[in-house]
């Protein structure tokens, strides 16, 4: 290869991976809510609001003796089959029986006709 090329190259190369060495997603507020007897340390002493939730943690400094800086929930999540014919997006083939589509982990309906039967989830938070 030429020499621009791998110039090139390893420059999107390192601007891909210092993008994701940024900092993780926030947590939202209701995976903070946890009982003191709960929290996980997720810092290091004295780390800072900021530094904590640019790793992707929660930060609460009003108590004493328990870590400020800590590990969110879990989100949770469930799958849903749509209820709307028009929502759904195509995870099987023409012909694809029932037993086939589930064991794919999609949902199956055999109607309406012009909409796929064998159908992606809808994954929702709880």
């Amino acid at each position: 290869m030429d020499l621009k090329v791998i110039s090139v190259l390893s420059a999107i190369l390192i601007l891909a991976l210092s993008t994701l060495a940024e900092g993780r997603v926030p947590p939202t507020r209701c995976q903070c809510k946890q009982a003191l007897s709960e929290r996980r340390n997720c810092g290091y002493p004295g780390i800072s609001a900021a530094e904590c939730r640019k790793a992707g943690c929660c930060f609460n400094a009003s108590y004493s003796g328990v870590p400020w800086c800590f590990s969110p929930k879990v989100k949770r999540v469930k799958k849903l089959c749509p209820t709307e014919p028009h929502a759904r997006r195509n995870c099987g083939f023409p012909g694809i029986t029932a037993k086939q589509c589930e064991r794919k982990g999609c949902c199956f309906r055999a109607h309406p006709a012009g909409v796929p039967w064998c159908f992606y989830h809808h994954v929702v938070e709880e």
